[in-house]
C-alpha cells in the first residue's frame, strides 16, 4: 500500500505544479496584453459625449459614450443606440475599476484606454506616453494604437489586431 501511495504522490504534485504553471502563464499573458494608460491623468475637457462606430469584418456597430469626471476619477459609460448599457468603467489613479454590475468587457476597456490616448492634449502627450509620436493629424503609440484626426474631436482609431473605430462628438442637439 505504501508503494502505491508513494507512486501517486508525484503525480499529484505534478498536477498541482502543472496547474500553477498554467495559472502563472495566464496571469503573465493577461498583464502583457493590458492596454497602456498615461503616466498621469490628462486634462480632458469633460463631460463629453461621443458617437463611436465600430467597423470590423464588414459590420458596423454604433454606441454612445459618456465620459464624465466623478470624484477622484473619470467614469466611462458606453451604451448602444437603444440606451442599453454595454460597458462601464472608472479610471481612478491610473487603474480601471468596474462600475456597476455589467460583466467584464475587455474590448471596451481597450477602447477606453485608446480613447484616453487619442483625447490626451498634444502638449501632454510626451509626458504621459513617452514612446508615442504625433505628426500633423496623425498620432501613434507603436504596437498599440494609431489615430488619424479629421478635426480635434473627430478621428479614426485603429488597433493593430482589432477593429477600426470612427469617433465623433455628440452635441446633444437634434438635427
Amino acid at each position: 500500500m505504501a508503494a502505491i501511495a508513494s507512486r501517486l504522490a508525484p503525480t499529484g504534485y505534478a498536477a498541482v505544479l502543472r496547474f500553477l504553471l498554467i495559472g502563472a502563464v495566464l496571469l503573465i499573458s493577461a498583464c502583457a496584453s493590458k492596454a497602456p494608460l498615461p503616466e498621469q491623468t490628462p486634462s480632458l475637457p469633460l463631460p463629453q459625449q461621443l458617437h463611436i462606430q465600430r467597423l470590423a469584418d464588414g459590420q458596423r456597430q454604433d454606441w454612445v459614450l459618456v465620459i464624465a469626471r466623478e470624484g477622484p476619477g473619470i467614469r466611462w459609460s458606453m451604451m448602444d443606440l437603444l440606451g442599453i448599457p454595454q460597458a462601464r468603467q472608472k479610471l481612478i489613479d491610473g487603474q480601471w475599476q468596474a462600475d456597476g454590475l455589467l460583466p467584464p468587457n475587455p474590448e471596451a476597456r481597450e477602447l477606453f484606454a485608446a480613447l484616453v490616448f487619442a483625447l490626451t492634449p498634444k502638449d501632454e502627450l510626451r509626458g504621459n506616453y513617452p514612446t508615442a509620436w504625433q505628426h500633423g493629424a496623425q498620432r501613434s503609440l507603436p504596437e498599440h494604437w494609431e489615430v488619424r484626426y479629421s478635426q480635434p474631436m473627430s478621428f479614426e482609431l485603429n488597433l493593430p489586431k482589432g477593429p477600426t473605430y470612427q469617433v465623433t462628438p455628440l452635441s446633444g442637439e437634434t438635427p
